[in-house]
């Protein structure tokens, strides 16, 4: 039976649906191309399929919450991490396809145990697997599935609610079929957006009247795991569910291996890290390199009962810094917003925070063939860019722009008189030790930190603005208040992390599209709203060929970077991940780097 569920998932290429032509339900889907899982595939590629389940880990995060809900906006609850939760697992709530680690952007069955579409995707119909089933062992039904969609479009935050603005039709088709079929607004990853990052809920176990509420009640899922304590604030512990419907179809073997996952929270980062030294807490990923290279000399570590890990995901760089609210009518011009990037000295803070660790990120898709920096626009971007190309530099346009160094002293001269001479094309000037604006008002701003770590690049940041004349006030919150005023852009500046993908998408629209920036719960950080930009994020999502799709990415990171909008700090390269021995990991690691669901308990082996 197991062989045979593993051949109706993993079917010959030749049998998956793809940009060319149209087949008959298939159980893989790839945005471009073909999906790489052959029939003759024991499961995805970065498993253990052999795995023994057992066992527990404790997980730790710094923060709170007071909710199970993480898809409404009303009340700005923080949610418990686990409910909707990809580094964990999803453990309560699952999507209709997942998504492989491996591939750019492929999806093998879960809820659908199969898929059907045309060749231009004007329509996508999933076919639910019969044996799934909630946690309370009601059937998982096309119902579900539209009340998920309808109740999200009603009541859910950003990006839900607007998922069905592009579905011209929703129905039900035969026991267990859904068909969505597209208006013009959809583009050709729509289907893969609701396969993969819309959650199916349960009809029967929520109250559609009182969705908004995101209250502490445990909820109904299909997932792998169940809630057996919640203590607010403070811990969830989830129990494996011995009757999850998914546990053997191919996509989830060697998946969700704990009996048990705690999820333990701390007010603090250092609490967290002793915590972890004493074995209360059994993973610790790293993002501080002094930390990684210093705060490991305790004994677990010499006894080898701790290991450290070092991996090299195959992703692009992202983007790492610090953000300029553009709807601050002091941030609304480009100058501004370049003058002050070129006066930050990435080169001191690296030295005197980090030891000189890290590299600067030029650009949002840095080290990959997606990147604009260093690689010159071809014939086929210059025309998707049109007459955009004229408001970006010979060197961006070439690939060769680089953020304004300086020479680390902490001061600058060159650096800062190239600042000072871009104010004064934007109509500021120093007078009386200050940076005034045409009026005679003094440039003044808040930067919003949420830890330690971002306060520590703040005030470096802040250091050197002082030195020519611009008042930066820091301000750190705590997680409630961060999360609240991030929603509503209440901020001047805020420091945020894009990650980026080798397969961009709608998720674009979200973080820099017009339709975005007043959408409060948005991740349009920025506010930007460029028809340019607007134009690259469709040309990306409407591509059809691989060439056509790195060309159209290439041009949407030329327009990012040229628009200043976020002062770039730096990428790591690495993933940097502690655990004590008894967490065992497969051997292989995919595209996107270590895949935490995929661990285990080698106490039980």
């Amino acid at each position: 039976m197991r062989r045979l569920l593993f051949s109706l998932l993993f079917l010959p290429l030749a049998t998956f649906a793809t940009s060319d032509s149209m087949a008959e339900p298939v159980h893989g889907i790839a945005m471009h191309g073909k999906p790489a899982i052959t029939d003759d595939a024991p499961a995805l590629p970065y498993v253990q399929p052999g795995v023994k389940k057992g066992g527990k880990v404790s997980y730790g995060v710094v923060g709170t919450f007071d909710a199970m809900n993480p898809f409404v906006l009303k009340g700005m609850r923080t949610t418990a991490r686990g409910v909707w939760d990809p580094e964990f697992g999803n453990l309560l709530y699952e999507t209709l396809m997942t998504r492989s680690a491996d591939e750019p952007f492929t999806l093998y069955g879960l809820l659908a145990e199969s898929v059907e579409w045309d060749a231009d995707r004007t329509y996508v119909q999933f076919n639910l697997n019969p044996k799934a089933h909630w946690n309370d062992g009601q059937p998982v039904t096309p119902e579900d599935v539209i009340f998920s969609f309808e109740l999200l479009r009603d009541k859910g935050r950003p990006p839900f609610n607007s998922r069905l603005a592009s579905v011209e039709k929703m129905e039900k088709v035969g026991e267990h079929g859904i068909k969505f079929t597209f208006n013009e607004k959809a583009n050709r990853e729509t289907p893969l957006i609701f396969a993969s990052s819309t959650p199916i809920l349960p009809k029967h176990a929520i109250d559609a009247a009182t969705f908004e509420q995101a209250g502490l009640a445990i909820p109904v899922g299909s997932g792998p795991y169940k809630v057996k304590e919640l203590k607010p604030g403070e811990k969830v512990t989830w129990v494996r569910d011995p009757d999850y419907w998914g546990k053997d179809i191919p996509s989830k073997i060697g998946f969700d291996n704990y009996d048990e996952i705690t999820v333990t929270y701390f007010l603090q980062e250092a609490t967290l890290f002793e915590a972890f030294k004493k074995g209360d807490i059994d993973i610790y990923p790293e993002g501080d390199s002094n930390h990684w290279q210093r705060a490991y000399d305790f004994p677990a570590v010499t006894k080898g009962d701790v290991i450290k890990e070092s991996f090299k995901p195959g992703l692009p760089s992202g983007m790492l810094g610090f953000v300029f609210n553009t709807r601050r009518p002091i941030f609304a011009d480009g100058k501004v917003r370049e003058a002050i990037s070129t006066a930050f000295d990435f080169e001191w803070l690296n030295k005197t925070l980090y030891n000189g660790a890290f590299t600067r990120t030029q650009s949002y898709w840095q080290n990959s063939a997606l990147g604009a920096y260093g690689n010159a626009a071809d014939d086929k971007e210059l025309a998707l860019l049109g007459p955009a190309k004229d408001k970006l530099s010979p060197e961006i346009l070439a690939g060769t722009y680089t953020q304004s160094a300086t020479d680390g002293s902490g001061g600058d001269r060159k650096a800062l008189s190239k600042a000072v001479k871009l104010f004064a094309e934007a109509g500021y000037k120093i007078q009386g030790g200050k940076m005034l604006d045409s009026a005679g008002k003094p440039l003044a701003f808040e930067v919003m930190t949420q830890n330690e770590g971002q306060e520590k690049m703040a005030l470096a940041f802040q250091r050197t603005l002082k030195l020519i004349g611009i008042d930066m006030g820091i301000r750190t919150v705590d997680d409630a208040q961060y999360q609240a005023r991030s929603n509503s852009f209440d901020y001047d500046m805020i420091i945020k992390s894009y990650t980026s993908s080798l397969s961009p998408g709608a998720e674009q629209v979200n973080r820099w599209g017009s339709e975005s920036r007043d959408a409060q719960g948005s991740f349009n950080y920025a506010g930007v709203a460029d028809p340019d930009i607007d134009r690259m994020i469709e040309a990306l999502l409407q591509a059809r060929e691989p060439e056509d799709f790195q060309a159209a990415v290439r041009a949407y990171d030329r327009l990012l970077v040229a628009g200043h909008y976020v002062v770039p700090l730096y990428h790591l390269g690495e993933q940097w991940v502690a655990r004590w021995k008894h967490i065992g990991r497969p051997e292989a690691v995919p595209l996107y780097g270590y895949q935490r669901p995929t661990w285990f308990d080698a106490r039980v082996q």
